[in-house]
């Protein structure tokens, strides 16, 4: 897995331009008519998960925006209660609020864009339910009729469901008046028909069938947030690092929406969210507490630093969490601690806002209840993952060689380099060098330097001495097949990284290798000497870390 994180807008972006994938297209198309899989109840919940959260997508950075911005407003305000009569204050709050009172025709818009449909046909429909001649009749509070038809009068500014409803009747309809209409007429005619049954179905159907399942989500919220939220809240926030290993957390982006639209606050997905976050920092520095190696825990309260204050998790949960198992239940307690805490004292977030330590003016307030269960995440999750610890494997200490040195690879046979099978390496054309028949399972640097070459597959690395001297481990012959299967980076062995000779750098599963029909025996290849006379001693058996130059 590669995490982006402040990089990825700058290379979806490039890599959309490069590829000429437009928005809303497929980038997996070939040309070729993609299979589609049987409907069933598993496949259609999947894909109407998928389109809640594709169609709430793009709006959900212009809520942190605003929400933001509306809490800046507020300290201002305290700091300085004159300032809310002041005309900037006004203008600013408008700018604020308008994600939120605009909501249903930013979610129609990311709705249309996700069903590939024309997105001002339902943007303009969804505009109307906040358009002035709707807004004035439900003011009045007078009974009103479509075509004879009631219309249930509510207000849907900041909805989010009604939106969805449109978007899929515009989409349909569209297709429907695309296959009807006949071609001359379709540009004047198609456009029309669309938004005309669509809006009639707005103010008669849609509008009042979202309000009324909105309504049902809120009154759920409500109950969760005031008879359930310690319990509800400990179990979210204990299982969202499983949630987000499957992709599942997405599935929540549009009730945590609907929950800050109605009933105006958010007792159970963001301070879960928040409190995640907070466990998985702490569990990374229990684990730095107990860990023996300087350079991972260096590595590890940078995640931490990530967790906690930039809210980005998934290389603790990829790197720590499912590689050790065991810090994974610290974040577990964290999570469910922190949240049993949040509960008790009824946190509320009212905007959108980050997922960090630095977003508790979110919480208004309810902030000092929000930090004190933010510390008890990062506390309790780093007590549990330091008592639990990792395990590491027993921390070998290498022998000490000079820099001029180089030494055997793998634990095997030394045999002579022009012996192996594969024209390239046997014939020098590389460089001089030796050839291991391997007996251990781990791949070692053949000398002090640095890594100037890894590939992501684990078959081969470079190492450059400190005398200028490069070095290639080559292991396998057309391993390169196996794409990385049966072999294993080690940790720390990364490119520009200092190592020493004889510090593990792969651990390969030979008989995998063999099995696969693939030569296992691993080549030293000296590429460049640098202007040094490098010999080796005779072949025979080797110690993975044994000098071999003679």
């Amino acid at each position: 897995m590669v995490v982006l994180g402040q990089n990825l807008l700058p290379t979806f972006e490039a890599v959309t331009k490069m590829e000429g994938i437009s928005e809303g297209s497929d980038a997996s198309a070939t040309g070729a008519p993609a299979e589609k899989e049987p409907m069933s109840v598993k496949r259609a919940f999947t894909e109407a998960i998928n389109f809640v959260s594709a169609s709430v997508s793009p709006l959900i950075t212009g809520l942190v925006a605003g929400g933001m911005l509306k809490v800046i407003l507020l300290l201002v305000t305290l700091a300085a209660p004159d300032f809310a009569k002041n005309q900037t204050y006004l203008l600013l709050s408008a700018v604020a609020d308008a994600p939120f009172f605009f909501m249903p025709i930013f979610v129609a818009y990311g709705a249309a864009t996700k069903l590939g449909a024309t997105p001002i046909y339902a943007m303009l429909c969804s505009a109307a339910l906040l358009h002035t001649n709707y807004t004035t009749l439900l003011a009045a509070g007078d009974a009103v009729t479509m075509f004879g038809i009631p219309v249930r009068l509510v207000s849907y500014s900041s909805q989010l469901l009604p939106a969805l409803l449109i978007a899929l009747a515009a989409c349909y309809l569209e297709k429907l008046f695309n296959k009807i209409v006949p071609g001359i007429f379709k540009s004047l005619l198609v456009g029309l028909c669309t938004v005309a049954v669509t809006g009639t179905l707005v103010f008669t159907v849609l509008g009042p069938l979202g309000s009324y399942v909105g309504s049902v989500l809120s009154a759920v919220f409500v109950f969760l947030g005031t008879y359930a939220a310690p319990i509800a809240l400990a179990l979210l926030a204990a299982v969202l690092p499983w949630l987000i290993m499957c992709g599942m957390h997405m599935a929540l982006v549009p009730f945590m929406t609907q929950a800050i639209a109605d009933p105006g606050y958010d007792t159970l997905f963001r301070p879960a969210f928040v409190l995640h976050n907070m466990a998985e920092g702490g569990s990374c520095l229990g684990v730095a507490f107990r860990t023996k190696n300087k350079e991972f825990r260096s590595e590890l309260i940078g995640l931490a630093i990530g967790c906690i204050l930039a809210g980005v998790s998934e290389p603790s949960i990829y790197g720590v969490d499912v590689k050790y198992k065991k810090p994974m239940y610290g974040v577990m307690a964290g999570g469910a601690a922190g949240g049993l805490v949040a509960g008790l004292f009824g946190v509320r977030a009212y905007v959108m806002g980050y997922f960090t330590i630095l977003a508790l003016p979110i919480f208004l307030e309810t902030a000092g209840g929000m930090l004190l269960s933010c510390i008890v995440a990062i506390v309790v999750a780093a007590i549990v993952s330091a008592i639990l610890g990792i395990d590491e494997g027993p921390a070998a200490e290498l022998p000490e060689h000079a820099d001029t040195e180089l030494v055997a690879v793998v634990d095997g046979t030394q045999v002579p380099l022009a012996s192996v099978s594969d024209e390239t390496f046997a014939s020098g054309m590389l460089g001089g060098g030796v050839a291991f028949e391997p007996e251990g399972d781990t791949v070692v640097s053949p000398c002090n330097g640095t890594i100037s070459a890894i590939f992501p597959t684990g078959h081969a690395f470079g190492v450059t001495r400190p005398d200028g001297v490069e070095c290639l481990v080559h292991i396998g012959i057309n391993t390169v097949e196996l794409n990385g299967k049966g072999f294993e980076v080690q940790k720390g062995a990364t490119m520009g990284a200092s190592v020493k000779a004889g510090q593990p750098i792969v651990k390969v599963d030979f008989d995998s290798v063999r099995k696969a029909g693939y030569d296992p025996v691993t080549m030293l290849i000296v590429t460049d000497t640098a202007g040094k006379d490098i010999s080796f001693l005779p072949d025979g058996a080797r110690t993975a870390g044994e000098t071999v130059e003679q």
